[in-house]
């Protein structure tokens, strides 16, 4: 039969084991599926096969060949039985995702894609407006607005790992990445973004967010049209529907422009996170005559940071804050940093403590961005271990200690490689004078939370509400799903299934046959 064929989900207890397993043979939706993709291959196009899948598929797109863009995800996986979609490198080269609106659309959830360049999208190169779905191992580019962009409507957890996303964005509304979260339909949804390179902005911030939780790992971001990073809050969105948090921890800032680095709170469309933002062991190279490290825009309820790294490339005093029209949600100002190293006159927060300035933190070679702290560096074993949020004001479920280091200016897609590891008391910044080490990568499923330079002005930033479509649900039954074997048999062109189960229990069946004669 065709792929469309289902199985009841109860057998009539008239129907013999033989005919069950005729049945199950006669299925093709029962069992998860591998589809092939590409030339010579079953099927020619993503495309061809998105409307086919269901939960536990996994879809093979061979790679050194183009393919047509507005490619559109409409199908969910599960929690437990989640939808691959998977580049395999032909000639070390990604299959590629060209040109369309959206080139790639993501709009269900459980997805895990991986392996693919994405490039052309005249609206957005990816869209992604599903749930619990993680992009890994891609490189995002050459894209004439927006680079990777998440729906106001129906987006929930989203994870970038080993992704490299440049050229991308335009104007002051179109941004290489630009993440939202749906806080109704998808409350508590994480933002985590971590391994990730990006790069050469052509317009907007080079990382915007505005969902609930942020949580923004080992990241190498630099060169931004305006901001590095600005964590705001989400457009038309009531302010006591959820806080907006951001978790930043273990990344390299390079400002190559004069704007700010990063801003929290608002950006004037709507209103503020009232959030709680934590900054531990990032490393901010700065340009001369940049703007203060970190812009507070009306309301957030607390800034802490601590084990920073502040330089101004070729040497020179800055600012950390600069306060723009704050509304504190607490009430009173909350502030806090421990151990940050900033270069000698600079301008820190009173309430900071045991913050050491100098010239020159010693960089192991600053000309080709080896930011691990040389022999005799300052940074070095001077680090606060677990250092605390202001009282009162925890932040939530943190990542208390970076456990691996940003690749300088690359993509490095096995973080097992850049695991840090401390030779004493931790260091300051994104590094380890010990250098790199090896540690085991945690698991990268984002959680649920349980709890330019223009001055400020009103950006108009027209997103894409998206549209809301009828999501597949799973027909298969799950004990009959993980049944599934190794071998292979044809269910439909370019689909293979696990066929051992069957074929035992045909065997068994014969076997049984034979007893009772």
């Amino acid at each position: 039969m065709g792929n469309g064929t289902t199985i009841p989900r109860g057998v009539r207890r008239g129907v013999g084991v033989g005919g069950f397993a005729a049945a199950l043979l006669a299925s093709s939706s029962v069992f998860a599926a591998t589809y092939q993709v590409g030339p010579g291959k079953p099927h020619a196009s993503l495309k061809s096969v998105a409307s086919l899948l269901q939960p536990g598929d996994v879809v093979e797109v061979s790679g050194d060949a183009t393919y047509a863009g507005d490619v559109k995800l409409t199908k969910s996986g599960t929690a437990s039985k989640k939808i691959t979609i998977r580049g395999v490198r032909v000639n070390g080269k990604r299959p590629l995702l060209s040109g369309g609106t959206n080139t790639l659309e993501v709009g269900a959830d459980h997805y895990v894609i991986e392996g693919f360049e994405v490039v052309g999208g005249s609206s957005r190169c990816v869209f992604h407006r599903g749930h619990d779905v993680t992009i890994r191992d891609t490189a995002v580019h050459d894209c004439p607005s927006h680079g990777i962009l998440g729906a106001m409507d129906g987006s929930g957890s989203l994870t970038l790992e080993y992704v490299e996303v440049y050229k991308a964005g335009k104007g002051t509304t179109r941004h290489p990445i630009y993440m939202d979260t749906d806080e109704h339909t998808h409350p508590g949804a994480v933002f985590r973004m971590q391994h990730c390179f990006v790069h050469d902005g052509l317009g907007g911030h080079a990382v915007k967010s505005r969902a609930e939780r942020n949580e923004i790992y080992y990241n190498w971001i630099e060169g931004a049209y305006y901001r590095e990073l600005e964590l705001v809050a989400p457009d038309g969105e009531a302010e006591d529907v959820a806080r907006e948090d951001g978790d930043i921890v273990g990344n390299v800032f390079r400002k190559t422009g004069t704007f700010y680095t990063v801003r929290i709170g608002s950006d004037a469309t709507g209103g503020s996170t009232n959030g709680r933002y934590r900054f531990v062991n990032n490393t901010f190279l700065l340009a001369q005559g940049s703007k203060p490290v970190v812009e507070i825009f009306w309301g957030i309820e607390s800034i802490e940071m601590h084990n920073n790294t502040f330089y101004r490339v070729g040497g020179g005093a800055l600012s950390i804050l600069q306060l723009t029209d704050v509304e504190w949600a607490a009430g009173k100002v909350v502030i806090g940093g421990e151990k940050n190293w900033v270069p000698q006159g600079s301008s820190v927060p009173s309430q900071w403590q045991g913050t050491i300035q100098g010239a020159d933190p010693k960089f192991a070679n600053l000309a080709s961005f080896d930011l691990r702290p040389a022999e005799g560096s300052p940074l070095r074993d001077v680090g606060a271990a677990a250092p605390p949020s202001p009282p009162g004001y925890p932040f939530p479920s943190p990542l208390v200690t970076p456990l691996f280091e940003p690749p300088a200016k690359t993509i490095v897609a096995n973080a097992g490689q850049l695991g840090r590891v401390a030779a004493g008391p931790i260091d300051i910044g994104a590094y380890e004078g010990a250098g790199l080490g090896a540690a085991e990568e945690p698991a990268a499923e984002p959680e649920a939370n349980p709890e330019p330079d223009m001055e400020p002005e009103a950006e108009v930033e027209p997103e894409a509400a998206a549209e809301p479509e009828a999501e597949a649900t799973a027909g298969a039954d799950a004990d009959a799903d993980a049944a599934a074997g190794g071998l292979m048999c044809a269910a439909g062109p370019g689909r293979t299934a696990g066929a051992a189960w069957v074929g035992g229990l045909l065997l068994a069946t014969a076997i049984a046959r034979r007893r009772r004669r």
